[in-house]
């Protein structure tokens, strides 16, 4: 039986992880954190998947991680320091699905996988790790002559941009191109717009309530290659962390990723 903790519990991800946590046979809440100021402190965290459990939501790190194999974290930048820092003292795994974490939250991440298996990503999805791979073969095969374009469209709430995963897929062409970040173009317009040879460009779309759709236009002489990964629910996001906690249960400590979890490149 996997022992999880959730933190960030009663936020959107956080709900649906506990959803898929109270559907398996094999794994077991046994933490649920909030920060301090949250109204569901106390609450049964398994109520809101509609299985009550007794696990009692708290603010308490040390509190929500007795007991657990690995916790989960969909909560913010800023709360993850916090977070880590705990786990690694208590030899608990933890898979990071958290995004936009500030200096601390990098810092103290480093140290826990100095003590602890870790497991960061800013997308939990399986397709989306799929297409990154895809993308790495593709520009092997098509060489540095093809012309590159991410496009990422997310719901019009979100706030940042462009989102974590387009950064990854821009990552997979500058290390397959050797390029660096003065390479990436963010959006054009004016008189001057035309596209410079070896730029990767990157555009953010934000409209309605797309949960998250990428793509990758790949062009060159008289043909092109559309690679798109489309999330039509956030559960892809909630079932690619459960099984990326049932992977990292007794792993060595260090940094992984969802591509280490599907055995390909991360």
């Amino acid at each position: 039986m996997l022992h999880v903790a959730v933190a960030g519990a009663s936020g959107r991800m956080g709900r649906l992880v506990i959803e898929q946590i109270a559907a398996a046979h094999d794994v077991k809440l046994v933490g649920a954190l909030e920060h301090a100021q949250s109204a569901e402190l106390g609450a049964d965290a398994g109520g809101y998947a509609g299985h009550p459990c007794g696990v009692r939501v708290t603010q308490h790190v040390e509190t929500a991680m007795d007991g657990a194999d690995v916790i989960i974290d969909f909560s913010t930048g800023h709360a993850t320091a916090e977070l880590v820092t705990a786990a690694a003292r208590l030899g608990v795994a933890c898979v990071i699905g958290t995004t936009s974490l500030d200096d601390d939250g990098v810092a103290a991440l480093r140290a826990a996988e100095e003590k602890v298996p870790v497991l960061l990503a800013a997308n939990m999805s399986l397709g989306v790790q799929v297409l990154a791979h895809a993308l790495r073969e593709t520009l092997r095969l098509v060489g540095d002559g093809w012309d590159v374009e991410i496009i990422e469209t997310h719901h019009h709430a979100k706030k940042d941009a462009p989102s974590g995963t387009a950064l990854r897929l821009a990552n997979v062409v500058k290390q397959a191109r050797d390029l660096d970040d003065d390479d990436l173009r963010h959006g054009r317009h004016g008189a001057l717009a035309q596209r410079v040879p070896g730029e990767v460009g990157i555009h953010a779309v934000r409209a309605g309530d797309v949960v998250g759709d990428h793509m990758v236009v790949l062009a060159g002489p008289g043909e092109r290659i559309e690679l798109t990964h489309r999330a039509s629910s956030r559960v892809v996001f909630a079932a690619g962390a459960l099984r990326a906690a049932r992977w990292i249960k007794g792993r060595a400590p260090g940094r992984y990723s969802i591509g280490d979890v599907l055995g390909i490149a991360g």
